[in-house]
C-alpha cells in the first residue's frame, strides 16, 4: 500500500506568553527540526529529534507556509509561471518537511507523545489547508497564469500549473461564498472524525488480542508461531500465557495452522467483531457514517451525484460506471469459481469430520492448508524455513533490483532511526552516483498501526536539489532473539510489493516535488507494487533468496516446484475477498448525503450492498468489513480500493512485456524506469503505460489467467 501522506497545512501559533513552562525550556534547546539536516541525504536526525521537538516545529512551518503565501498574494507584478506557480511549488518547505517526519511517527511508532501532539497538529494543519485553498487573491493569480500561460508552457512546467490549478479547483476555489464556507466547516470535521478514527481503530485491534491459557490449545502452531505467541502475549500485559494477535485484515493467517476449532472461531470473531460495538468501548460506525454523509455533502457542492464521482474524475477509470464495467466483468467470471472452491473445501472437511459437517469462515484456511498439504504435499511450516527476512530482502527484493535497474544497496549504520527494529540503506545507481535513502522497518509492535506501506522522509525534486528519502513499513512477527524471522509466501510478495512503490520513489527524476515519484493517481499507484511482485517468483530470484535459514542451502527442486505449484492454489478466496471489500467501499460512496445509514443500519447496508453485486458470501467475507477498513475511512482511498485490482491489470500486461524481453535485462528494466517509474507524475499515465507496453488499452482478460482462475 501505498500511504497517502495527510495534509501538511495548518495554522496557529502558540504565544511566548502562553507557553506552559516544558515549552518554554523547550524553546532554550536548538531544535534540531527547524534547520535542514547535515547528515547524509538531509535524513532526520533522529539522535537528536525528542517529541517535544514536532509541535513548536509544525508551529513555525505554518508561519513560514502563511508567510510565503502572503508574499506571492502581495505581488504587484502581474501573475506569470514564476512568481506563481513556482513561487507556490516553494511554500511551505519546512512544513513539508517537519510534517512528512512527523506523520511517518504516527502511523509507525505512535508514543503517547505522538498521539497528543497529533491532536493538535491536525486541527492547525486543516485550518491552513481551508485558508490556503480558499485564498482568493491567491487562486486568482493562479487562474490568470493558468488562462495566459497554459498553451505556451511544456513539459513538467505546463503539467505543474495544470495541477496547480486543478488541485484549487476540486477544493472548491469557485464555489460561493456560502458554499466555501460549507466546504471549510466540513474539511475541518472529517479532519477531526479521521483524527479519532486513527486512535480507535488501533486500540480496539490491539484490544481484540485472544488469550490463551495453554501450549495445548495452540495444537497446530509451529514451535516459532507458539513462541511468537508467548512474546506477544507478554508486550501486551500477560493476561495469560499466549495471545493471538489480530491483524488488520478479516482473516488471520494462523486459523490455517490452528486444530483447535472453538479457537478458530474465537480469533475469527475477534477479527469481525473489533469495531462493530460488540465491545461497546469500540464502535466506529458513528465516525465511519458521518464521514460518508459528509463526503457526499462536500460532492453535491462541487456538482456531483454522489463521493464516487467526485473522487474518480481525477483517476485514470475516470467514472463510476467505468469502475462498476470493470467488476462486474470480473464477478461474473469469479463467482462460479468461488462456489466450487467452497464446495471441493467443505467435501474434503467431511472426509474426516463427517457427512453433516458444515464449513464456517474461521474453517477455510484450515482444511484449505491441509488440502493443499495432501494434493500438492506442501505446507507453511515446510516451506518458511527458506524464507527468512534478511534473505528475502537482500537476496531477493535488492537481488532484482540489483539486476533488472542496475542498482546496490549499501547499509548505512551511520544514519539514526526512529526505532532499533529499523535499517538504512544507500541506492546508489549503475554508474555508481548516490541515487536514494531507504529505510525498512519490518516487525510488528503496539505503537504500530497495521498493514503495510511505502512513504517518504523527502520526495525527490531537481527544483529543490533532493534525492528520495523512502521507508517501507510491515507488520511481520519478529522471532525471538537469536531466532531467525521466517515469513509465509504471502509476506514476501508483500515485501516485493511495498519496494515496487519504493522504487517508484526511488527512481523519481522529476524538476517538481508536487509531481515526483508516487504522485499519481490512485489506480496508477499500486501498479509498480503489483508488478514487482512478480519478481518473487522468477526462478533465477526465487533460487537466489530461497535459502534454508540453517543451513543456507536452496530449496530442494521438488519442493520448490511444489510451492510454486501452491501459489495458485484456490486463488478465488483471494479475489473474492478484494472484490466484495472494493463494492462496500463503492455503495458507501455512491449514496447522496440524504441516503446515508445511521450507524445502526450500517451492518446491514453492508450486508445489501454485497447481495445487490452477487458477493454475499458467508465463506468469502470482505477482506475488510465497513468498520475496520483503513484504506478508507482512515487512508486516501475512499471510493478507490477498487485501484488494486485495477492496477493488478495493468502490472500483469506490464510482466508479460517483461517477461517477452528478459525480465532481468537492464535494457528492460532501463526502458520501464525511462517511460514510467522515473516520470512520477509529470504526463498521462495512460500514455505511459501505452509508450512501455505498446497497447492502446490494458487486456483485462490476463487478470484472472494470472491469478490460476
Amino acid at each position: 500500500m501505498k500511504k497517502i501522506t495527510k495534509a501538511i497545512m495548518t495554522i496557529g501559533m502558540t504565544t511566548a506568553m502562553t507557553m506552559p513552562f516544558g515549552a518554554c525550556q523547550q524553546a532554550q534547546r536548538e531544535n534540531p527540526l527547524l534547520a535542514e539536516s547535515q547528515l547524509p541525504f538531509g535524513a532526520p536526525d533522529f539522535n537528536k529529534i525528542e517529541p517535544a521537538d514536532y509541535l513548536p516545529a509544525i508551529e513555525e512551518g505554518i508561519r513560514q507556509t502563511r508567510e510565503d503565501i502572503q508574499k506571492i498574494v502581495d505581488c504587484t507584478d502581474s501573475a506569470n509561471f514564476e512568481n506563481t506557480i513556482l513561487a507556490y511549488e516553494e511554500s511551505g518547505r519546512l512544513l513539508d518537511r517537519v510534517s512528512r517526519v512527523f506523520y511517518a511517527l504516527v502511523e509507525a511508532e505512535k508514543t503517547p507523545e505522538i498521539a497528543e501532539t497529533e491532536k493538535k497538529v491536525t486541527p492547525m494543519l486543516t485550518d491552513l489547508s481551508n485558508e490556503i485553498a480558499f485564498n482568493k487573491p491567491l487562486f486568482e493569480r493562479i487562474r490568470q497564469v493558468y488562462d495566459r500561460q497554459h498553451d505556451s508552457l511544456q513539459g513538467e512546467d505546463q503539467k505543474l500549473l495544470e495541477e496547480t490549478y486543478k488541485e484549487f479547483v476540486r477544493k472548491g476555489a469557485l464555489l460561493p461564498d456560502d458554499k466555501m464556507q460549507r466546504m471549510k466547516e466540513i474539511n475541518l470535521r472529517i479532519s477531526d472524525l479521521q483524527l479519532k478514527w486513527g486512535d480507535l481503530l488501533p486500540a480496539a485491534t490491539n484490544d481484540a488480542v485472544v488469550w490463551v491459557d495453554s501450549e495445548e490449545e495452540l495444537a497446530g502452531l509451529s514451535e516459532a508461531d507458539i513462541a511468537q505467541c508467548r512474546k506477544d502475549a507478554e508486550s501486551r500485559g500477560g493476561k495469560a500465557p499466549y495471545a493471538i494477535v489480530i491483524v488488520n485484515t478479516t482473516q488471520q493467517a494462523l486459523l490455517a495452522s490452528l486444530d483447535n476449532r472453538d479457537l478458530r472461531r474465537r480469533v475469527f470473531e475477534a477479527s469481525v467483531h473489533r469495531t462493530d460495538g460488540t465491545n461497546p468501548k469500540y464502535n466506529t460506525f458513528d465516525i465511519v457514517c458521518e464521514i460518508a454523509k459528509l463526503r457526499a455533502e462536500q460532492a453535491e457542492l462541487m456538482g456531483y451525484p454522489n463521493y464516487a464521482a467526485y473522487s474518480l474524475e481525477k483517476t485514470m477509470a475516470k467514472t463510476p460506471d467505468n469502475v462498476y464495467a470493470f467488476l462486474k466483468n470480473l464477478i461474473a467470471q469469479y463467482a462460479p469459481k468461488a462456489d466450487a472452491e467452497t464446495k471441493a473445501i467443505e467435501d474434503f472437511a467431511r472426509q474426516s469430520e463427517g457427512p453433516d459437517f458444515s464449513l464456517q469462515p474461521y474453517d477455510r484456511f484450515y482444511y484449505s492448508a491441509k488440502m493443499k498439504q495432501q494434493l500438492l504435499n506442501v505446507s507453511d511450516d515446510e516451506v518458511k524455513p527458506y524464507f527468512n527476512v534478511d534473505s528475502v530482502l537482500f537476496n531477493g527484493v535488492f537481488y532484482a533490483a540489483s539486476r533488472a535497474y542496475g542498482l546496490t544497496f549499501k547499509e548505512r549504520t551511520d544514519i539514526p532511526l526512529y526505532h532499533p527494529d529499523m535499517r538504512a540503506f544507500e541506492v546508489i545507481d549503475k554508474d555508481g552516483r548516490q541515487k536514494a535513502l531507504f529505510y525498512t522497518d519490518y516487525f510488528r509492535r503496539p505503537t504500530k498501526r497495521g498493514g503495510a506501506w511505502m512513504d517518504g522522509f523527502q520526495k525527490q525534486s531537481r527544483q529543490w536539489g533532493q534525492l528520495p528519502i523512502i521507508f517501507n513499513v510491515c507488520n511481520n512477527a519478529k522471532a525471538p532473539e537469536g531466532k531467525p524471522s521466517l515469513l509465509t509466501w504471502d509476506e514476501v510478495t508483500t515485501l516485493f510489493h511495498e519496494f515496487g512503490h519504493a522504487l517508484h520513489g526511488i527512481l523519481s527524476d522529476c524538476q517538481y516535488n508536487r509531481l515526483s515519484g508516487t504522485s499519481v493517481a490512485r489506480d496508477f499507484v499500486e501498479m509498480p507494487s503489483q508488478f514487482n511482485e512478480s519478481f518473487a517468483a522468477i526462478p533465477e530470484v526465487f533460487d537466489h533468496y530461497a535459502r534454508h535459514c540453517e543451513t543456507g542451502e536452496p530449496m530442494p527442486a521438488d519442493l520448490k516446484e511444489r510451492m510454486l505449484k501452491s501459489i495458485n492454489f484456490q486463488t478465488a478466496y483471494a479475489l473474492g475477498e478484494n472484490l466484495a471489500a472494493t463494492c462496500v467501499d463503492l455503495a458507501w460512496h455512491m449514496l447522496p448525503a440524504d441516503k446515508i445509514p445511521t450507524p445502526d443500519q450500517a451492518s446491514d447496508f453492508e450486508v445489501e450492498a454485497l447481495k445487490n453485486v452477487g458477493l454475499l458470501n458467508e465463506q468469502i467475507p470482505p477482506r475488510y468489513h465497513t468498520s475496520y477498513f483503513n484504506h478508507v475511512w482512515g487512508g486516501g482511498y475512499a471510493a478507490g480500493y477498487y485501484s488494486y485490482l485495477w492496477t493488478e491489470v495493468l502490472a500483469v500486461n506490464i510482466a508479460d512485456v517483461f517477461a517477452r524481453r528478459g525480465a532481468l535485462k537492464p535494457e528492460t528494466g532501463q526502458d520501464f524506469s525511462d517511460k514510467i517509474l522515473s516520470r512520477g507524475n509529470t504526463g498521462d499515465l495512460m500514455q505511459m503505460f501505452t509508450d512501455f507496453t505498446g497497447m492502446a488499452q490494458p487486456d483485462a482478460s490476463s487478470l484472472l489467467k494470472a491469478r490460476g482462475l
